[in-house]
């Protein structure tokens, strides 16, 4: 399709509000589109990503609204955001909340600090002030003492004198038993009012103390981000004639959730983007399986499509220098995109990035009239693009120099494909992103390589098909709780998650179920379970 568009391509006669807005924030580029009831593009646009990150986001909805018409705007039902302010806010250590971090597990929990392992910058820059609670549980539910409430009382004393903007709860074990987080919070909302903002660890990690405790402050650390994120998007939204959509924000495992569940949980937005490359490339292909090559103007993202949605790292994930636990994508990345860096070194090597010139390259490249050689340079000079830039630019660069970095660029595809595979044998390779014009129509290790029709846009593209979701990881004792009952209890738990996020209650359906016998926790089983469901019209 003509990602050009004009107002003569597009049909008005929509019965009701069901086309689709999509925005994807990256590094480089924020990307729009919008897609019609029948879930077919109509306007697609890319606009440099700027420093606050909302230019950027208004200066793509604009275009794309513009792209289709005021009498077409009226169509769209819905709007969704996959943004990078969260991520962008623990980077930058800015704008984050004021953190009171209760661990409830005293006196059993006192060999390690709170935030013992994190950046003294970081820790500064959200004043967190932590308390250590009497409570929390064994591994098999057992108490290891009762919860003081009197405790928790003083804690809430403490939030108001000292102007804390958040909270934090962890208690030991908490996914085996939430009992004395959910006491907890109930106190804390009595002394502190019940819109004060307190994140669970049940809610958002799974079985690790320290990593579900840090991400959970962390979570506690983004809420102001979150809501002035909404708001300001609500606001661009009103500002282009769009106040009627259902809004919706981009979740790091390829779905969506509301406004409200974002801004309760906001550490799920992180790592959103690769993942709606991810969606957008099995819509895009029709694929369910496969191994995903994202690459943009200065990084390549590399994940795995599993049954349809991205693969989920069950390893500790670093956030900002800091290890957690809840879920987040697997994904290898490497510094190669369309503005990486070429050079020669004195050797007569040839390297690519990590560094580059990013949304400048329209700018820098040379093949743009600049004076800065990029990897956008190299297929251009070698003939394998057209469209981009002037070819004649470039027709001075050495030959030998030009293959050189094209094999580089090859090689760092194939170690990032090759990095993500579970088997020794070829898999199917989706590129997708702008930079991937850079991606060799060969790919070792890949029994075909597909470069959708559209793939430019894939980011916001996956953004505005996804669909809404609902997770729960809880640890179970099978000598309390037979698997059976305890698989049925999580499926519904997972399906309410869906219908707390906006999923329609009619569509939700269980996809994944994993149980994981824990032997050295006794009987004890980890059941996870994810529910999906179309958004809610």
């Amino acid at each position: 399709m003509d990602n050009n568009m004009t107002n003569d391509n597009v049909s008005t006669a929509a019965a009701a509000p069901t086309w689709r807005l999509g925005i994807d924030v990256g590094g480089t580029n924020t990307d729009a589109v919008i897609i019609d009831g029948n879930l077919k593009l109509v306007a697609s646009t890319k606009s440099p990503t700027t420093e606050d990150v909302m230019g950027g986001i208004k200066a793509a909805m604009h275009e794309v609204v513009t792209q289709i018409g005021p009498e077409a705007t009226k169509n769209i039902g819905f709007a969704m955001l996959g943004t990078t302010h969260c991520t962008n806010a623990i980077v930058e250590r800015k704008r984050l909340n004021k953190v009171a971090a209760v661990r409830i597990g005293a006196p059993a929990t006192t060999a390690i600090s709170c935030m013992a392992d994190w950046p003294d910058e970081l820790k500064g820059a959200m004043r967190v002030r932590d308390f250590l609670i009497h409570g929390g549980h064994e591994f098999d539910g057992r108490e290891i003492s009762e919860l003081s409430e009197a405790e928790i009382r003083e804690v809430a004393a403490a939030v108001r004198a000292d102007g804390f903007e958040s909270i934090a709860v962890t208690s030991v074990f908490s996914p085996v038993s939430d009992v004395h987080e959910k006491r907890a919070a109930a106190l804390l909302h009595e002394e502190l009012g019940e819109e004060f903002p307190v994140s669970l660890s049940s809610e958002i990690g799974t079985l690790g103390f320290l990593e579900r405790e840090n991400a959970s402050i962390l979570n506690a650390a983004l809420y102001d981000v979150a809501q002035t994120t909404a708001d300001s998007f609500e606001a661009a939204l009103v500002a282009e004639g769009l106040g009627h959509v259902s809004v919706y924000l981009g979740q790091n495992d390829g779905t969506l959730m509301s406004v409200d569940y974002a801004k309760r949980y906001p550490i799920f937005t992180i790592a959103c983007g690769p993942t709606n490359s991810i969606r957008g490339a099995s819509f895009l292909t029709k694929k369910k399986d496969a191994v995903v090559v994202d690459i943009g103007g200065t990084t390549t993202d590399v994940g795995v499509l599993a049954h349809g949605f991205p693969r989920e790292s069950m390893i500790a994930v670093e956030i900002g220098d800091v290890r957690t636990n809840f879920r987040m994508p697997d994904l290898v990345s490497v510094g190669l995109g369309g503005g990486s860096l070429v050079r020669k070194h004195d050797d007569g090597s040839v390297t690519v990035g990590p560094g580059s010139v990013g949304y400048q390259v329209t700018s820098k490249a040379l093949c743009f009239g600049g004076d800065t050689l990029t990897a956008t340079d190299i297929v251009v000079a070698k003939g394998l693009v057209e469209g981009v830039g002037d070819a004649d630019l470039v027709a001075g660069i050495d030959s030998e120099l030009v293959e050189a970095a094209y094999t580089e660029i090859s090689r760092i595809i194939e170690d990032a494909v090759d990095a993500m595979k579970t088997s020794a044998g070829d898999v199917t390779v989706i590129l997708v992103g702008g930079g991937s014009i850079l991606a060799p129509d060969y790919v070792e290790g890949a029994d075909q390589v597909l470069r959708p029709e559209n793939f430019g846009v894939a980011n916001a593209i996956g953004s505005a098909i996804a669909q809404v979701s609902g997770q729960i990881a809880k640890v179970f004792s099978l000598s309390e709780t037979p698997r059976d009952q305890a698989i049925a209890e999580s499926k519904q738990r997972a399906c309410s998650e869906a219908i707390e996020a906006g999923a329609d209650p009619a569509t939700v359906e269980v996809i994944e179920v994993e149980d994981i016998p824990m032997a050295y926790l006794g009987d004890a089983l980890c059941i996870r379970v994810k529910a999906v469901g179309d958004l809610m019209l």
